[in-house]
């Protein structure tokens, strides 16, 4: 992945940077036949007045896509009703957004000016309207920065934590109708990412809708018989149940998304509608999408990947794994699908974390000892795994960036991952652990035998055939492995507590990024962080619960992430990056087994523009968000 960076090589010369999102020139406008109807009938107006006055022009042909035609349903299967908020990170429409080369772009937004990477005036479409046909202005940021983010009520922490430098929030000013700025007094790297994420950070909502369950703009007696009817607590419980913008599971809360939901909760079958307004066209003056409808149908996840097999799904890859290829295929020609390979982007897909916050002392002592994690590294047979378990598909080393990142450095990648039992036993006799019980085990030093559980979420069979592995040659170093699947939230918990020993899971999240991402999962940074999650959890809480770490090198990893962010300069940013994951490669704070790994992909033999190859990654990628579903359509049956 290469990714120029605009954003900070200008914030170094304390210039102007500006985006431009559409190009010159429009075409002819098209109206969508589905909508002809209600346009003739005066119900909606035609794609001339629906579109913004400068709307973005998307031209599939530039990624080897072609231009199609409108029409059609895409059906696709969820493991649970929750998941429906997978259509707002597949639609990906954002304010800014990725492109495929992972540069930001202006989507929703008309135009970004960024100086010094700390003032930053955004500009919305002229025209540009809701889902419901209301104009999207100035207004929709301001509501949600003085009557949500600002309300004791609705945000009783206050804004998010992305809008706070060094606590500070920012200066918010509405410029004019179609303008507002944000501003810090110190740099915000996080803001324009945040705002591109796959769960994006929302700084505006649909403020002409919202206000009808907001406290300030209702009658009090008016607003007691609402919540009373709805059942809710208080007000603003019922503006909250109403706000969900991420989940998409409100109907009626309008959105700038290509679909909108139509089917209230619970149902066991979502219908997603085009969005009447969209603010993209095709070269040729198609209003996008050019799919009428999603149908998302709601089943357990374990029968997923049987009900793709047998053609239930137009564009499956959730609940989907690399061990369900073999039995996909087999179905290609017989129930009208392909199966496509994409390439996963986390650190490492298969991951071993050890708890350097673990609660039995003996344990936490040795897992803290970076001779230990070499030597349990240096023990895992990685070329064995990928032959064995991924056909020789994958790539093997360390948890690190991949090859695909400006950042990739060979070295990451094979520090301590060779096989090599000898150097892993010599390290073992290194430490002290030299004595023997009468199976052949090590000695732990209160006598104990070295028996390692390691505790899995039980959600893949591939987790249990790695650590089979892995198993066997660890028992050569004399240490004896055991897999302790369990539910994924007592799971988590098992690894908060301090109970776990050990975890397995995927590695980095982000496996490309760019010197201008956050290096912040490489730094004591969130709860989540199965290695030292009281940690993390002490600067997620600024300071409030979890622990403060101890040990130097993870201290200047927290320094070093806190230097990144007052960067002033892509070079200085580099060489931070550099430096946090040199010491990840030295001291293997997470043993990365596997990376690479493909993900199948089930597309309806007719679905066209999905691309062949792509990059299955959450955040950045939003999974088949970067690649524009609104341009998939469908072609005649072969």
């Amino acid at each position: 992945m290469v990714r120029r960076s605009w954003l900070m090589k200008i914030a170094a010369c304390v210039a102007i940077l500006g985006w431009a999102a559409t190009a010159s020139g429009s075409p002819t406008l098209i109206e969508t036949p589905s909508l002809k109807a209600l346009v003739s009938a005066g119900k909606l107006p035609g794609i001339s007045q629906r579109l913004p006055a400068n709307p973005l022009i998307v031209d599939p042909r530039k990624h080897g896509g072609e231009l199609g035609r409108h029409g059609g349903t895409l059906k696709t299967l969820m493991g649970g009703q929750k998941d429906i908020r997978m259509i707002t990170v597949y639609g990906y429409g954002r304010l800014i957004g990725y492109n495929r080369k992972l540069e930001f772009a202006p989507d929703i937004l008309d135009s970004l000016d960024v100086i010094e990477n700390r003032i930053f005036t955004l500009r919305i479409r002229k025209g540009h309207r809701w889902s419901d046909g209301h104009l999207f202005t100035a207004e929709d940021f301001r509501y949600f920065w003085e009557d949500v983010a600002n309300n004791k009520k609705l945000s009783p922490f206050g804004p998010p934590r992305a809008l706070l430098v060094n606590g500070e929030p920012p200066k918010f000013e509405i410029l004019d109708p179609l303008t507002v700025r944000y501003s810090w007094s110190k740099p915000n790297p996080y803001f324009l990412a945040e705002l591109a994420g796959a769960r994006p950070l929302y700084i505006y909502r649909p403020a002409h809708y919202l206000k009808k369950y907001h406290s300030r703009y209702v009658e009090p007696g008016k607003m007691a018989r609402m919540t009373k009817k709805a059942h809710a607590q208080n007000w603003a419980v019922l503006h909250t149940r109403k706000d969900h913008q991420y989940r998409f599971d409100n109907p009626k809360l309008p959105t700038l998304q290509p679909w909108r939901n139509t089917t209230k909760r619970p149902a066991r079958r979502f219908v997603f509608k085009r969005n009447p307004y969209y603010h993209r066209i095709d070269a040729a003056g198609r209003q996008l999408p050019y799919l009428d409808r999603l149908v998302v149908n709601i089943a357990s996840g374990k029968l997923v990947p049987t009900k793709a097999g047998v053609g239930e799904s137009d564009l499956q890859s959730r609940h989907i794994r690399f061990d369900d290829y073999t039995f996909l295929k087999e179905g290609e020609k017989r129930n009208g699908y392909k199966v496509l390979l994409w390439r996963t982007a986390s650190g490492s897909k298969f991951t071993v974390y050890p708890n350097l916050n673990a609660e039995d002392p003996t344990w936490r002592t040795l897992l803290r000892d970076a001779r230990f994690r070499r030597a349990l590294s240096l023990g895992i047979n990685r070329h064995e795994i990928n032959q064995v378990v991924f056909f020789g598909l994958a790539r093997e080393g360390a948890n690190t960036v991949l090859k695909e990142s400006p950042l990739f450095k060979a070295e990451y990648l094979n520090a301590w991952a060779k096989f090599d039992l000898k150097g892993a036993n010599k390290l073992l006799d290194e430490i002290g652990l030299t004595k023997r019980d009468d199976n052949g085990l090590r000695l732990l030093p209160d006598g104990r035998a070295a028996d390692i559980i390691i505790d899995t979420a039980g959600e893949s069979t591939l987790e249990t055939d790695v650590l089979e592995l892995i198993h066997d040659s660890w028992l050569k170093l004399g240490i004896k492995l055991h897999a302790r699947p369990s539910q994924r939230e007592v799971f988590r918990n098992r690894v908060f507590g301090g109970l776990a020993i050990m975890s397995v899971w995927s590695g980095l999240e982000n496996g490309i990024p760019s010197p201008d991402m956050s290096p912040g999962e490489l730094a004591p940074t969130s709860q989540q962080q199965l290695h030292w999650s009281k940690w993390g959890q002490y600067y997620e809480s600024s300071h409030k619960v979890g622990l403060k770490s101890e040990m130097p090198v993870v201290l200047e990893l927290a320094a070093l992430n806190e230097t990144w962010r007052r960067a002033k300069t892509r070079e200085e940013r580099t060489k931070i990056w550099h430096r946090m994951l040199s010491i990840h490669a030295d001291q293997i704070f997470t043993i990365g087994v596997i990376s690479g790994v493909l993900q199948p992909i089930v597309v309806k033999a007719n679905l066209r523009n999905v691309p062949v190859e792509g990059i299955y990654n959450f955040d950045p990628g939003a999974y088949f968000g970067i690649y524009r579903p609104e341009t998939f359509w469908l072609g005649d049956k072969n």
